[in-house]
């Protein structure tokens, strides 16, 4: 659990620290230091004797993670700027994304079933020392011009509210809701966060500034991350269980089954670069969204006897390709008409609601999937195969609730980015440096 956990916490914690640090100590130095910190993290933990060592280890590849991933989506932000030429560029970032999971996930599979689960940890660190190289000799350096005041209560508040957050979200999925520790972690995250916010809004150099957060396109793109997170973050975690605990996959065979997804994302996030400057974010996010909840919905469909080709294939292609066109434009929305100066807050702000929504659907969905099959289970006759139909049931019933998460992004989109492509180019034409 902590092997997780460990890298959770600090991945999720501290990503607006690490974008504010980017933002002002530099965005390319910020991201090789983000590279070669995670490099060596992967390094100790695939070499750690100790299950201490270990979940340390995991916790610096968080630490360093979340410094490297708002560096490298500020830095296309800054350096392009044409509307035409932003879309490619977050068009191919999530193709290399895409692929990238795509890769992980078989190379993962590989590694595990016929090396050690030590090498899925050691395979990070070369190729972090080339990507760092490459970087140096290609990246411009950009950061944060003028005030660069550090605003510490709020970098102290968001980072401890964003970690008993996270945390509470992890201690719900496997202590309950109901527990004190959960409801006292939850609680300070209130706390906190609401401290942090009125922190921010009084600070005359605040962390996360208020037009960030809260001009209407880039608040619809963020909510519509956030509720997209707890969808998809639940539908990997189910079809995982799905895959290897009823059809009987291996850890490599799940790989694979999962690259039609990977592929189709890569595929609609290039048709996406080019769709975006033609028609704007809005369509594309809502069409999108709306795609991948019908392709969650499609998963409702499966049962014990199920065949991949014909109930979870089709679902997978329709569901990442939907994401692959929603995630460009989203990614493309919350970080218009953003100055320099919070290139790197805005783009940690990307990745923090996707990984609260993910944190949070983690649990939720597997509190609601338990409760499924305890219920199903309660009104049926005890055997393995109702054993197996109550999980499945499970399953189903945590798919139709991330389908619904998916639909509310759709309608969040809908109703809350107004921004047309002509509002796009115009913003990103009248960008300055702060």
């Amino acid at each position: 659990q902590w092997v997780v956990t460990a890298y959770t916490l600090a991945f999720g914690g501290l990503l607006l620290l690490g974008g504010r640090i980017a933002d002002f100590m530099g965005r390319k130095r910020m991201f090789v230091v983000g590279l070669i910190g995670f490099g060596s993290a992967s390094a100790l933990g695939g070499l750690a004797p100790t299950a201490g060592l270990l979940f340390a280890a995991r916790a610096l590849q968080g630490s360093f993670g979340a410094l490297m991933a708002p560096a490298a989506l500020s830095i296309l932000s800054v350096t392009f700027t044409d509307a035409k030429e932003r879309a490619t560029a977050f068009g191919v970032y999530g193709a290399i994304a895409g692929g990238g999971s795509a890769i992980g996930l078989v190379l993962g599979g590989v590694l595990t079933e016929y090396a050690s689960w030590r090498w899925t940890l050691l395979v990070n660190a070369p190729i972090a020392v080339v990507t760092a190289v490459a970087a140096l000799r290609i990246v411009s350096e950009s950061r944060a011009t003028g005030d660069r005041h550090h605003d510490l209560p709020g970098a102290t508040t968001v980072t401890a509210g964003l970690v008993a957050l996270v945390y509470g979200f992890t201690l719900a999925d496997t202590h309950g809701w109901s527990s004190s520790s959960t409801i006292g972690l939850l609680a300070a995250a209130v706390v906190l966060l609401v401290a942090f916010a009125l922190i921010e809004t009084r600070s005359n150099h605040p962390l996360l500034p208020m037009r960030v957060l809260l001009e209407r396109n880039r608040g619809g793109a963020f909510l519509g991350s956030f509720l997209a997170g707890i969808g998809l973050f639940g539908m990997f975690l189910f079809l995982t269980y799905y895959l290897q605990g009823t059809l009987g996959y291996s850890a490599l065979k799940t790989g694979f089954a999962f690259l039609p997804f990977s592929g189709a994302i890569v595929i609609a996030a290039i048709l996406a670069s080019k769709a975006l400057p033609r028609f704007g974010p809005r369509p594309l996010m809502t069409f999108g969204f709306l795609a991948a909840a019908l392709g969650t919905v499609w998963l409702t469909a499966i049962g014990v006897h199920s065949s991949f080709a014909t109930h979870v294939l089709p679902a997978e292609i329709v569901m990442s390709a939907g994401l692959g066109f929603a995630f460009v434009s989203l990614t493309a929305t919350a970080l218009v008409g953003v100055a320099d100066h919070d290139a790197g807050v805005a783009s940690a702000l990307v990745n923090t609601t996707q990984q609260v929504g993910g944190s949070l659907g983690t649990a939720l969905l597997n509190t609601i999937a338990a409760s499924a099959t305890t219920s199903y289970l309660a009104v049926h006759a005890h055997s393995a195969i109702t054993t197996a139909n109550g999980l499945v049931h499970g399953y189903t019933t945590a798919f139709v609730y991330a389908a619904a998460f998916l639909g509310f992004a759709t309608i969040a989109s809908f109703l809350l980015v107004r921004a047309s492509k002509e509002t796009v180019a115009a913003l990103d034409a009248a960008m300055v440096p702060a």
